[in-house]
């Protein structure tokens, strides 16, 4: 079988995670959930390293663990992807711990001791609803994305094919004196604004070429550290940020399989991002790091930064960070959708870290060895 075949073949096998700082309880849960990939965690924050190298569906956690436990894993793990399944397992009946799971976005709760037929039934009920869930909020969105889509492509359009027919109206009328510095100084602006006008249609056409291709791997031996270069010495955000310094910090790394095209195209748009929303000075620092078979490239900026209320909605669909509130960001807010759905589909992770003020950190942990691949 083809190792992508192989690889979303296991995909399509839900991968559930348990909790629990009592080995035992971790083995009866992984006993009772046959036909699913169980993986364990004997803490909070083993946990979190585990879902940070991404392919997880749902998570089973107890609430009474060291170092960090269930209630604040929930909340950890709902910041980083809200629609992560998290079913909260309990000997405890406290009506406190039951309300801070609530407010955390538990998904669901079992008692302890654990019934395996209970327990079952909830990991397939809780998976069943959040694909109704998203099955729902896709019928309903269609509509709005797509009005949404054409009202952000004519805004875009309509600043740059203004400037360009006002100023060529004027150069009809005589108003410009060719021998003015003015005409040069305009002449330049419209310049740019063809330029930017070109690669608005081109971004149109690279999005319509990944809507058509769908989930398609097309893998090749990829040198990571190669391609991490590249992307920085051809990046437009960083050439218009001179005076950003670019810290490379690269391990080296040994080829291994990716789909070129779109790890380049997720890798670049985090590092054009950290650029792009950098001040006019300070640093933009990348860091490859492997550790038990996980490479892990970390970009991290000393810009704006984002509110945190803002952090779960930068995946969507059109939507754009605007910290100066002036609605003229570039692009069409789909680079950081596509980029995640792009890592994810080679079983990697992508998390966002950033404080306003302080700047972003973002880190992308891709697998050398696809799940799946002999």
């Amino acid at each position: 079988m083809d190792v992508v075949m192989k690889f979303q073949a296991e995909r399509s096998v839900k991968t559930i995670l348990v909790v629990d700082d009592e080995g035992v309880i971790r083995e009866l849960c992984a006993r009772a959930l046959k036909g699913y990939s169980v993986l364990q965690a004997a803490d909070g924050e083993e946990a979190l390293r585990l879902f940070e190298k991404g392919g997880i569906d749902v998570i089973l956690t107890d609430v009474m663990m060291p170092k960090l436990n269930g209630i604040d894993l929930l909340r950890r793990l709902k910041e980083i992807e809200p629609t992560i399944v998290v079913i909260v397992m309990t000997g405890y009946a406290e009506k406190e711990i039951i309300l801070n799971a609530l407010k955390a976005d538990a998904d669901d709760f079992i008692t302890k001791p654990l019934n395996i037929l209970q327990l079952k039934t909830a990991v397939d009920k809780a998976l069943d609803k959040k694909a109704l869930k998203e099955e729902i909020a896709n019928l309903k969105s269609m509509d709005r994305l797509k009005n949404n889509f054409l009202s952000l492509v004519s805004h875009k359009f309509r600043t740059p094919l203004t400037a360009i027919s006002l100023f060529l109206q004027n150069l009809a009328g005589g108003v410009y004196d060719p021998e003015d510095p003015e005409f040069s100084r305009n002449l330049k602006l419209i310049c740019g604004q063809s330029h930017y006008l070109e690669s608005l249609v081109a971004e149109l056409l690279v999005f319509s070429r990944f809507i058509t291709a769908g989930g398609v791997l097309h893998l090749e031996q990829c040198n990571f550290c190669e391609l991490i270069r590249s992307i920085v010495s051809t990046s437009r955000e960083s050439a218009a940020k001179p005076d950003v310094d670019e810290v490379l910090d690269l391990d080296p790394v040994p080829p291994f399989p990716l789909d070129r095209e779109k790890i380049a195209f997720a890798v670049g748009q985090v590092i054009d991002n950290a650029f792009k929303f950098s001040n006019s000075t300070g640093s933009v620092t990348i860091t490859l790091r492997e550790e038990d078979g996980v490479c892990r490239l970390i970009v991290e900026d000393c810009g704006v930064g984002i509110p945190r209320e803002e952090l779960p909605k930068i995946f969507e669909k059109f939507y754009q960070v605007d910290p100066q509130g002036t609605g003229q960001i570039r692009g069409f807010g789909l680079g950081l959708f596509y980029a995640r759905e792009f890592i994810k589909l080679h079983g990697g992770a992508i998390i966002v870290e950033s404080e306003p003020g302080k700047g972003t950190r973002v880190t992308i942990s891709l697998p050398r060895t696809l799940p799946g691949a002999s």
